[in-house]
């Protein structure tokens, strides 16, 4: 018996060769031959772009704790300090709730590969006159009611 997945596979094959074979006879195109190029495509449509997903599995992004960051470092500075050393998803520069001040510290998101190279070019360097602490951001504990 085939999995599932395999099945749905060619269900949608099928529906989009009933397509193409319909759309094909009013513009006057072989409705056969449209049907069937249709029919292989979306066979091997999923396969191919499985083949695309896996290959950039390499590219998972990474959080970053960059800490000691002087208070009148903006994003836009942190950001391009650190896209020397790769692609920045999103720069987060910790602000004190009540005083909306800076906190000092922040979080850079990067490519897993790029962010290897970051921490090692950035960690105890001179930023703003300021020695930057750069690592691999720790995950977040979970919040419980408790602790509300």
């Amino acid at each position: 018996m085939k999995s599932p997945q395999v099945l749905t596979v060619i269900i949608v094959a099928v529906v989009f060769a009933l397509i193409g074979y319909f759309i094909a006879g009013p513009i006057g195109v072989d409705p056969a031959t449209v049907a069937v190029s249709v029919f292989i495509g979306a066979l091997l449509a999923p396969f191919i772009s499985k083949k695309e997903v896996e290959s950039s599995k390499g590219d998972e992004v990474k959080t970053l704790y960059v800490g000691n960051l002087p208070y009148r470092a903006n994003e836009a500075s942190v950001r391009s300090l650190f896209s020397e050393y790769g692609n920045v998803h999103s720069v987060r520069l910790m602000k004190d709730k009540h005083t909306g001040k800076r906190r000092g510290f922040g979080f850079v998101e990067m490519n897993e590969r790029d962010s290897e190279a970051a921490i090692s070019a950035l960690n105890d360097t001179e930023f703003q006159q300021r020695t930057l602490k750069v690592r691999e951001a720790k995950e977040r504990p979970e919040r419980t009611d408790e602790a509300i």
